[in-house]
């Protein structure tokens, strides 16, 4: 009788072993799914946010018919800031901070360039 106690003990403690490392690699894989997921989220928002940003300064800065008052200046800057690039942020700052207008339709093309760039699939 002590003998059969000794193999159901130890067939529940390789039942119970054999459950830890399924839920073991369950886990794993799950939370790799997870940091995937998270990663793929970032990504569509900072797309979602270069697409904004694009579309915004499309419409309002380069089909502008008069300057581009303040108001408009600030949501643009707020926008470019909020894709939190800073690959973005310095071509933007290179665009405002371009003088000739030669310089600043090349900087345009330097920008719209990057945002294109900087959309991932």
């Amino acid at each position: 009788m002590n003998m059969n106690k000794h193999k159901i003990i130890f067939i529940l403690i390789l039942i119970l072993l054999a459950g830890n490392v399924f839920l073991s690699v369950k886990y794993f894989f799950i939370t790799r799914e997870l940091r995937q997921t998270k990663t793929l989220l970032e990504t569509q928002q900072t797309n979602g946010k270069v697409l904004e940003f694009t579309k915004l300064f499309i419409g309002k800065v380069l089909k502008a018919k008069t300057e581009v008052d303040f108001e408009m200046r600030l949501k643009l800057e707020n926008a470019v800031r909020d894709i939190r690039d800073e690959e973005i942020l310095a071509q933007w700052s290179k665009f405002i901070e371009s003088k000739p207008e030669s310089s600043a339709q090349e900087e345009v093309k330097n920008l719209l360039e990057t945002l294109i760039n900087k959309i991932k699939m």
